[in-house]
């Protein structure tokens, strides 16, 4: 701002800004230039500075749930990690020391399908110990992919020093988690299916399958439906038709097994009627299905959703004295076959995860030499091959075969004796949930936990509630391995696994995993090893995750574990939430998190999921190209994590409304302090205009507003109150009222100093308030507000902590007075905009108000002396009492407020080219005979006087 600038008329907001000036900081075009800014903020590490700006400081630690090493991210992926930097950037402002250390789960099964597809599977091709290289190698690969992405969001964190699962260092911590577990009395032995060779007699390594074409029975078998008045309730089907639950499979020999039928509980069934019954279907498969097996439709007698079915009894149609239930499986597809699965949780991996939550029995009915047992109870002491003719045709003779035929199919075989192999419930290691009370234990320590939103508690109580014991031991090449070894006749384990499960760990702690899985017996256990077996097993990868508070946050300087915050998906209540609060209450008797947040799904704008079958996917990636970062943090930002979050270009458009209002208000506070030297330019706060003192109580008042919904983790309620104050308080207030002030008074007088005053300490608390969402923007505002007058602990906003706007008296006039202008200053502009509109003014500045009020009103107006006319930026603004007229003979109009009435007329004198005031002093100075006295006091003498309260 210059003196010329003291000639430039009032103008249209726009107009004034100039908005389209390339030259003046804060344009837009993010997209292209938040990366260089990145850049800089790297090379200059700014991380390290933050850091070192709260040494000493009360530490806050959000600890970071580790995404899967494996694809790019979407959109879910950045609305968690914006989420998690928001809340770290606010902590910062509140003065804590709030680290991040991102990490990644780098072992398991999609890694090692990943790497299979390239190089085939261990034992093929390339040996394990190479197969474990190779999977390191990608995981990287996809750490760093990943890691781009997120610092491209804005994301600040430790990116040189991340944890990751694969690290040495962790996954020798993650053995001694499962030490301290084992040592607690947590660990157990149960039965789960596993690989198995009949010919070997043994359990297989995933690395001692290989796939060959098998041709096998396949059937479709009808399980008779006993519950049909369940099924068929409300239904008028005037038949007595059986009911059939049509199952498909390859393996008849699993059929003593079965203990459930599995549909999926989003799926549509239908029940349809054919000349052998009624046949329950997936809708999606019942023309494929009934042609199949040569069946008429003749009538869908009803449709359902998987989960009405649920817990329907049918017959089993081989043993007489089992009824199975319909259970819901998420495993369950409608690619093939009928929609429906014969569940037999001894045979079959999925089987087995989805009968435990429904306490299903696991009960083996086949011996390792590939004979029934007992436990059978039909063709016991009969071999499984032997018995399937014989179940085929029993299944026939009672009507319940619907079709038999042979099918060639890829098949699991053993390496050693390329036979086909059967998967068998065999013993497995599991945390017991029940032997020293673990689930008990966090059960009571769940109340402990603030959880965000409050509902989380019920969810995460319900669910270990019903969780059966956690299986930890996999089969698989890729992972941390269970150190144990176990006496071949006893399956004991070996006296002294305390002490060698840390011998592992520091072996480990020098070669990674490879370490453990390339030493023999005799290494770790001496002459004890012809007596013990070395397992081979690794652990689930969710107790990799699940014991990163003490495999990172006790063994990373800077961090402390209990964390205070967790933050995840919804669907982390049955995953991440659950095995760390698990682990933890395993390992030490309480919770790994003082509060947990939890955010909802990313939908289309439909509410649909996001597929690429529906085409509506929107990639992070994208829409950062197309506007920058800092508006996709905007919009996560503003949006109810609490719940599902609407994603789409509607919804995108409206996070642009509010940045382009929040950018051109910061805008028009920069290019108007643009002149102003806070240290030579400042008004006493007492010597303010009363309008600046309001404003910045305002301000105040919005601040703490801010702050209690920063703690509250309530982003949504932040942007609101910051959109509230730039287009209400600011935009249709304030800086309406003061761009006269701005531009027609002295370049260096009070008045206008006094603007320059409060609009430089708002600036300064609304860079802050906006700092942990619009990190670019602010970072940038940051540096136009401060110019070249940064110090090394000022360079950046993001060392700064929430501002403290100067305090000042408002003993004349007061916060309530203002609040009773304002209301007064709505109810008049009605009745000037009606005037605009029946063409009595042509503008507010060619109006003249006459304003009769009583009471508080009156008081409050009058407080404002000749200031009032600038409030309501009229030329002209009379301020009558109410009481003195005449009852009979009122003037003015009504208006909402009952002790105020108006008059609006057009404003007499005229208009002074320079300020649009209307005047009857304008040409008063013959040297300036186009404008009015107030311009000529600003332009040629020592300035007007504002009256200051």
């Amino acid at each position: 701002m210059t003196e010329q600038s003291n000639k430039t008329p009032m103008t249209d907001y726009k107009d004034t800004l100039n908005l389209a000036d390339t030259s003046f900081p804060m344009r837009a075009n993010l997209a292209k230039r938040e990366p260089d800014w990145l850049k800089a903020w790297e090379e200059d590490d700014v991380y390290g500075k933050i850091r070192q700006a709260r040494v000493g400081r009360e530490k806050y630690i959000l600890h970071d749930g580790p995404p899967y090493a494996n694809g790019q991210i979407h959109l879910g992926h950045a609305v968690n990690k914006v989420l998690k930097d928001i809340i770290t950037k606010s902590k910062t402002l509140s003065g804590f020391d709030a680290p991040y250390v991102p990490g990644w789960d780098c072992h398991g099964l999609p890694i090692e399908q990943k790497v299979e597809a390239k190089v085939g599977k261990v034992g093929q091709k390339v040996s394990a110990t190479e197969f474990r290289g190779l999977c390191r190698e990608y995981a990287q690969s996809q750490i760093q992919l990943q890691m781009k992405d997120f610092k491209r969001l804005g994301v600040f964190g430790d990116w040189d020093n991340p944890y990751l699962t694969m690290n040495f260092a962790q996954e020798a911590n993650i053995v001694r988690a499962l030490a301290k577990i084992y040592a607690n009395g947590h660990v157990t032995r149960g039965m789960k299916p596993v690989n198995w060779c009949l010919d070997c007699g043994s359990a297989l390594a995933e690395a001692e399958v290989e796939y060959d074409d098998k041709t096998s029975d396949a059937i479709y078998v009808g399980f008779e439906v006993v519950d049909t008045d369940k099924l068929l309730d409300s239904v008028d089907t005037a038949t007595d038709d059986k009911t059939f639950a049509v199952i498909w499979t390859t393996t008849p020999w699993t059929l003593p097994a079965n203990q459930a039928i599995s549909v999926h509980p989003e799926h549509e069934y239908s029940i349809v009627k054919t000349e052998k019954g009624n046949l329950v279907l997936a809708s999606a498969l019942v023309d494929s299905a009934l042609e199949a097996l040569g069946l008429e439709n003749l009538g869908v007698i009803k449709t359902l959703q998987g989960t009405e079915l649920e817990l329907i009894k049918s017959q089993h149609p081989l043993i007489d004295s089992r009824q199975v239930p319909f259970i819901l499986g998420e495993h369950v597809t409608t690619d093939s076959g009928t929609g429906l699965v014969h569940t037999a949780p001894a045979h079959g991996a999925e089987d087995y995860v989805v009968s435990l939550q429904y306490d299903l029995p696991v009960t083996n009915p086949v011996a390792g030499n590939g004979v029934y047992l007992e436990t059978a109870e039909v063709f016991v002491n009969e071999h499984i091959y032997k018995a399937q003719p014989q179940i085929i045709s029993a299944l026939n003779d009672s009507g319940h075969l619907f079709k038999h035929y042979k099918i060639e199919h890829s098949y699991p075989h053993c390496w050693r004796h390329k036979t086909p192999i059967i998967f068998r419930a065999t013993p497995q290691w599991f945390i017991s949930m029940e032997a020293q009370g673990l689930k008990s234990q966090a059960l009571r320590d769940i109340p402990n936990v603030t959880w965000t939103p409050a509902w989380g508690q019920n969810r995460i109580e319900a669910m270990v509630e019903g969780r059966p014991d956690w299986c930890i031991s996999r089969q698989r090449t890729w992972g941390v391995p269970i150190p144990f070894f176990t006496h071949k006749d006893t399956d004991e384990l070996h006296p002294r696994t305390l002490e060698l499960m840390e011998e592992v760990a520091l072996l480990i702690e020098k070669g990674g995993v490879e370490a453990w899985f390339d030493a023999d017996a005799e290494q770790l256990i001496g002459d004890d090893a012809k007596d013990y077996v070395k397992a081979s097993d690794t652990l689930d990868v969710w107790f990799d995750s699940g014991t990163t508070h003490f495999a990172v946050l006790e063994h990373t300087d800077g961090l402390h574990n209990p964390a205070d915050m967790y933050l995840e998906g919804s669907d982390q209540h049955r995953g991440w939430f659950q095995t760390s609060l698990l682990t933890s209450e395993a390992m030490y008797g309480r919770p790994p998190f003082k509060q947990v947040l939890t955010h909802g799904f990313v939908v289309d704008e439909n509410g649909r999921k996001m597929s690429k079958s529906l085409g509506n996917i929107i990639t992070p990636q994208d829409e950062i190209n197309k506007t920058g970062a800092d508006m996709l943090r905007l919009w996560i930002a503003s949006s109810d994590y609490r719940y599902e979050m609407s994603a789409g270009q509607k919804v995108f458009k409206g996070a642009t409304d509010m940045y382009r209002r929040i950018r051109n208000t910061v805008r028009f506070l920069l290019a108007n302090t643009d002149d102003f030297n806070p240290e030579a330019h400042s008004v006493a706060m007492d010597e303010l205009v009363s309008l600046d003192k309001f404003i910045m109580a305002r301000a105040n008042t919005v601040q703490k507003a801010i702050i209690t919904a920063y703690d509250a983790m309530d982003f949504h309620q932040v942007t609101q109150q910051v959109m509230s104050f730039c287009s209400q308080d600011l935009g249709g207030f304030y800086l309406d009222i003061i761009k006269d002030r701005q531009y027609t008074t002295m370049a260096d007088g009070a008045p206008r100093r006094s603007a320059q005053t409060a609009m430089y300490h708002i600036a300064h608390a609304l860079i802050r308030w906006i700092a942990p969402i619009l990190t670019f923007t602010a970072q940038e505002a940051w540096e136009a507000l401060l110019k070249d007058n940064a110090r090394d602990d000022k360079a950046y906003i993001f060392t700064q902590e929430w501002y403290d706007l100067p305090n000042f008296s408002m003993d004349k006039v007061t916060e309530q007075d203002w609040s009773t202008i304002l209301t007064a200053k709505d109810a008049i502009n009605k009745h000037i905009e009606n005037a605009r509109e029946d063409k009595r003014i042509n503008a507010n500045l060619s109006a003249q108000v006459n304003i009769y009020a009583s009471g508080d009103v009156y008081d409050s107006l009058a407080k404002l002396k000749d200031e009032l006319r600038f409030v309501l930026i009229t030329s002209d603004a009379t301020l009558h009492h109410l009481d003195d007229l005449e009852p009979n003979n009122p003037q003015g109009e009504e208006t909402d407020i009952e002790n105020l009435r108006v008059s609006v007329d057009s404003a007499q004198g005229t208009k002074c080219i320079r300020c649009w005031h209307v005047r009857n002093d304008v040409g008063s100075n013959a040297q300036h005979p186009e404008i009015c006295q107030r311009c000529v006091s600003n332009v040629t003498g020592n300035g007007e006087v504002r009256y200051y309260a």
